[in-house]
């Protein structure tokens, strides 16, 4: 008993001792927007992300009731941010996994057997049956010496967290989409609503243009030309009606419906973009949870450097075996029937053909890898954002400018009509006039399309949304990574 107490004092000093092996992490650098766009500096600094902090429903800024209700709708049926947080569960199974070898392993197999020796086995002495009754008890534990076990359960967490942080990005992407294709095809209702007008009105003018030509005051040309001129419009509102079916059938899968069962009443789009503060601070991209993710990786990429180097070390396990054996039922629990052993044993590969070491630099080379994933997507979410603002900026001065055209050419068209009733021109002037008007209020409701798609893929450059209020202050970043998880699992859900 003396010997296993030795034992057991000196594998517990061994693992008290124990050392990680392996570089200690640092967050890579990332780089910044300029200070003039995001308020920082320029060049390279720490990143701090920051997605797991609820952002709130940011679709609820458009003020559309029916926005929000698929929106709502997507949060519970739509299959692949199911699919995600069922990822998200499956990798914080795995550090409970790798959790579990921190402690050693216990293990029975009890078993009775009844032995009849050969009468001519070698030796023989006795010619008898005997009987085997055993309970033995097995514990295998490796000492974690070198922190292979520790980088693993650490690796393991890094992973779940970015994959907490993945369930927020498809959940993002699903919401954008959403956001996107309801806009898109509101849009198509407003071309849908435009050319159905136009179509009555252009009906009015082939009547017209046939009392005209009945009374002897236009040609027969004229009528033509009005004919082609409404067949033409009519073919234009047909089309559109394709468009918006196939966004509608888009919205239903988003949302988890068979299209054939799911109908959005037709409705112009009535929506402006929101008003956007010229000055955004470059933490928001920081809530990106792509960004996040990508350096959660990093740092798992880091822990797999350590684990391969642990490899050139020793393993030391430490075994312990303990039980009854006796040879009939009456005296197998008695005490001189127990049976013990217990030592440690140190593993070590002498000769491997440089396994280890291209284990080692794979890791390292994944490393580097990792990081450079890192950098781009961060250089990726500048640019997403840099496109959008720009988008926003142009597109908004486009629309007064398009505003003022459209009043022209509305007017322009009044003019030629009534100088064609006056007999003054010709209707081929009229033709061209409404050509002109019906080109640039079609212009008015696709520019205001792009600007409302532009507003939503810049929320979600910015990971959900840009308002300053949001960003998480130095207490909550440091939060424990349990409630960071718990933070976006219900953000993602």
């Amino acid at each position: 008993m003396k010997t296993l107490a030795c034992i057991f004092v000196v594998s517990v000093t061994m693992l008290l001792a124990g050392c990680m092996v392996g570089p200690r992490y640092a967050r890579p650098s990332v780089p910044t927007a300029p200070a003039d766009t995001f308020k920082e500096s320029d060049g390279w600094k720490t990143a701090q992300p920051s997605d797991q902090f609820h952002k709130g429903s940011w679709w609820e800024i458009f003020g559309d009731p029916e926005l929000n209700q698929l929106e709502a709708q997507l949060t519970t049926s739509n299959l692949d941010l199911k699919a995600a947080q069922a990822r998200f569960q499956e990798a914080r199974a795995t550090i409970r996994f790798n959790r579990s070898q921190l402690f050693p392993t216990i293990s029975t197999g009890p078993g009775i057997s009844s032995i009849r020796d050969s009468a001519n086995r070698p030796y023989f002495t006795t010619s008898s049956a005997t009987g085997d009754f055993v309970l033995p008890f097995d514990l295998s534990y490796e000492v974690d010496v070198w922190g292979r076990v520790r980088r693993t359960i650490a690796a393991s967490r890094e992973e779940a967290q970015a994959t907490g942080a993945d369930l927020e990005t498809v959940s993002l992407s699903l919401r954008a989409e959403l956001a996107f294709d309801y806009f898109e095809l509101r849009s198509a209702d407003s071309q849908k609503q435009l050319l159905d007008d136009t179509v009555k009105t252009y009906q009015d003018a082939l009547q017209l243009t046939t009392n005209r030509f009945e009374g002897g005051a236009a040609p027969k040309s004229d009528v033509a030309q009005a004919q082609t001129q409404l067949q033409t419009t009519m073919v234009q509102d047909t089309d559109v009606s394709v468009q918006r079916a196939q966004f509608e059938h888009a919205i239903a899968i988003l949302i988890g419906k068979p299209p054939a069962s799911f109908r959005l009443p037709p409705s112009s789009l009535r929506a402006q973009p929101p008003n956007i503060s010229p000055g955004l601070s470059s933490q928001l991209l920081e809530r990106r949870p792509d960004i996040a993710a990508g350096e959660r990786r990093v740092a798992e990429a880091n822990e797999q450097i350590g684990i391969a180097r642990a490899a050139f070390f020793p393993t030391i396990m430490l075994s312990a075996s303990a039980g009854f054996e006796g040879n009939s039922i009456t005296n197998w629990f008695t005490w001189p029937s127990r049976f013990w052993a217990v030592g440690p044993q140190a593993v070590e590969t002498l000769f491997d053909a440089g396994r280890r070491r291209a284990t080692s630099q794979a890791a390292l080379a994944n490393y580097d890898a990792t990081v450079d994933g890192y950098r781009e997507t961060t250089l990726t979410a500048l640019q997403q954002v840099e496109d959008n603002l720009a988008a926003l900026r142009i597109l908004e001065q486009e629309a007064q400018q398009q505003q003022q055209a459209t009043a022209s050419a509305q007017e322009s068209l009044q003019i030629f009509n009534d100088r064609y009733i006056g007999g003054v021109d010709p209707y081929l002037q009229v033709l061209t006039a409404q050509t002109i008007a019906l080109q640039n209020e079609r212009n008015d409701v696709d520019i205001l399309r792009r600007r409302m798609d532009a507003s939503v893929l810049l929320i979600k450059a910015l990971g959900g949304g840009w308002d300053d209020s949001q960003l998480p202050t130095a207490k909550q970043l440091g939060q424990n990574g349990n409630q960071a998880q718990q933070n976006t699992m219900k953000s993602g859900s």
